[in-house]
């Protein structure tokens, strides 16, 4: 046989990448409640986009004469104080709440991302400003640093955001800093930058494609926190202000009427109680798939 024939011949060398998703995709499957839980978080997606055009009712509407009525065939899951119909407010209501989880994440882990991979790659005086300024954030516990936020600024959705990404910020910054600290001492960095490469394309060519599997992790698990502590929040007065169909405004509404009609607290309160979990069990399931330590 001819040699060229023979090299033409052989198999092609796997994509390292695309084998380590593969992997990673093998991993995550196997795990049931985690497959569960991200059907149950994409359906609640799905719920959230197109919903609101399936709402049998006005969220807004109100009907004096039928309030406090429980489930039935006209309405699902009854009605509240109001006479508002609870199903179309559900409906219009996960849009929101799914709204602030996403939204707040975002900011808070962007502006974390930045500081924490500033901080590990840089190190010195910029390491030590920025950890303990982070530090001083953290002294607080999150919910409490979003109450003070909002108290300021005053309640509404956008405010929830701000106030609840500032108390995640921290989190971010402490991951990225420890694994940037641990990329940065890799042998391959040391070559790259002795090739004259610039700070910022080491940084975002380099060092931020390693340490993703953390963030998105930490990001989704961060979400169900995100929801708890917005619902928190418009529970008290200090998110969304009535008539908007959020879940913990609901169930503030709720909570006069648990022993006429439990219905108006105990739905909305289910409804936070599902995502937050389905959240909280996709990223376990994620942080086994991502565990480079994990057997295939």
């Amino acid at each position: 046989m001819d040699s060229r024939s023979h090299v033409t011949n052989r198999p092609p060398h796997p994509n390292p990448r695309l084998t380590n998703r593969k992997k990673v995709f093998n991993r995550f499957i196997r795990n049931k409640s985690a497959v569960v839980g991200g059907f149950f978080i994409l359906f609640t997606i799905i719920i959230a986009i197109f919903g609101p055009f399936f709402a049998p009712y006005d969220p807004t509407a109100q009907d004096i004469v039928n309030k406090l009525q429980p489930p039935s065939s006209e309405h699902w899951f009854g009605t509240d104080n109001f006479g508002r119909d609870i199903f179309s407010r559900i409906l219009h209501g996960t849009a929101i709440t799914l709204f602030v989880g996403f939204a707040s994440v975002a900011l808070g882990a962007t502006l974390g991302v930045l500081l924490g991979i500033v901080s590990g790659y840089y190190g010195g005086k910029t390491d030590s400003v920025i950890m303990r300024s982070m530090d001083v954030l953290l002294a607080f516990p999150g919910i409490l640093l979003a109450l003070a936020i909002v108290s300021v600024l005053g309640g509404s959705i956008i405010n929830v955001v701000i106030a609840v990404s500032i108390s995640s910020i921290p989190i971010f910054a402490r991951i990225v800093r420890g694994s940037t600290l641990s990329v940065k001492k890799l042998e391959y960095i040391d070559a790259i930058r002795a090739l004259g490469a610039s700070d910022r394309r080491i940084i975002f060519k380099h060092i931020f494609p390693n340490i993703t599997s953390p963030l998105i992790v930490q990001a989704t698990l961060n979400i169900a926190t995100a929801i708890l502590s917005a619902s928190g929040l418009s529970f008290l007065g200090l998110g969304a202000q009535p008539p908007t169909p959020e879940w913990g405004a609901m169930l503030s509404d709720g909570r006069n009427f648990l022993y006429n009609a439990p219905h108006v607290a105990l739905i909305p309160g289910l409804a936070i109680a599902i995502v937050v979990l389905a959240f909280n069990i996709l990223g376990d399931g994620l942080r086994d798939a991502l565990d480079p330590k994990a057997k295939d």
